[in-house]
């Protein structure tokens, strides 16, 4: 399973690089960005990546958000949401080549759990942060985009697009290292320590074989107003796969999907109806 997994990787790789072979192509071929590089600070951004940087037109595209285009209208230029697309691609399997060397027996649920804590927009807009790319980004941004969630998805994106720049720029070695200096960080950090997304792992793991989206099920509700218990069940392709408990639905949703992960990855049967189930409700906590 795990070989496999690291030849589909190489096998992407391999694809991605050919389908977006317009943006590895000479820069000539391309708009020329050289009116933005007055506004750019490109010393302090390679200091901050750790990176020389060959071709600043990448980079300068990794930085402009949709916003700042109508300050530019006079100016033909695209924000970073190619980029976006591609940077999103190379942190997922650089992730996931990560986790796999880095926890030799973890299974393949559990690496699933791990990478969706290492790569969803909380934990890339928390590694924009800890770069200062806030302050590299060229914006012109409403008080809608200036709130709290919306900078957070705004930095979220912008990493994947500098991820995509440094893999143009300096290859797929560039991009895993930058990968790796962040994630060894967050690691260190205690990123993980918090209560990890498991619906969001399952989601993912559902999805990419083909069994659509997972549905939540409440069989349970019980206990006084103040001290409510919830019983909730996954159900994958009409198949019971977790139950899980907890003080509301969304911690008994998660443990739920934490059950049902288990169950996939390791080729367990599906969870029997409740009528048939044996273990107490004390058991699932």
């Amino acid at each position: 399973m795990k070989t496999t997994l690291i030849q589909a990787a190489q096998k992407f790789f391999f694809r991605i690089t050919r389908i977006l072979d317009y943006y590895a192509a000479p820069s000539e071929r391309r708009t020329d960005l050289s009116f933005l590089y007055q506004h750019i600070n490109f010393s302090g951004l390679q200091l901050m990546l750790q990176h020389r940087i060959r071709n600043k037109n990448y980079f300068a595209q990794a930085l402009v958000h949709r916003s700042y285009l109508t300050s530019i209208e006079k100016t033909p230029c695209d924000s970073n949401e190619r980029l976006e697309f591609l940077g999103d691609a190379v942190l997922g399997a650089v992730v996931a080549e990560y986790l796999y060397r880095a926890y030799p027996k973890g299974s393949e649920g559990e690496l699933t759990v791990l990478r969706s804590r290492l790569v969803n927009r909380k934990a890339l807009a928390y590694y924009a942060k800890e770069l200062h790319l806030w302050k590299y980004l060229l914006l012109n941004l409403n008080p809608v985009h200036a709130g709290d969630k919306g900078s957070d998805t705004i930095l979220a994106d912008a990493f994947e697009a500098i991820v995509a720049a440094l893999y143009l720029d300096g290859g797929l070695e560039a991009a895993r290292r930058f990968i790796h200096m962040q994630v060894d960080s967050a690691l260190t950090e205690g990123f993980l320590d918090e209560r990890a997304n498991f619906k969001s792992a399952l989601l993912e793991l559902t999805q990419s074989q083909g069994n659509g989206i997972p549905r939540y099920s409440l069989l349970k509700e019980e206990g006084p107003d103040h001290d409510r218990t919830f019983t909730i069940q996954v159900i994958v392709q009409n198949a019971p796969f977790g139950i899980g408990v907890g003080k509301n639905k969304k911690e008994a949703e998660q443990a739920a999907a934490e059950q049902a992960l288990l169950a996939m990855t390791e080729n367990r049967l599906p969870v029997p109806p409740p009528d048939q189930l044996t273990f107490t409700t004390n058991q699932l906590l």
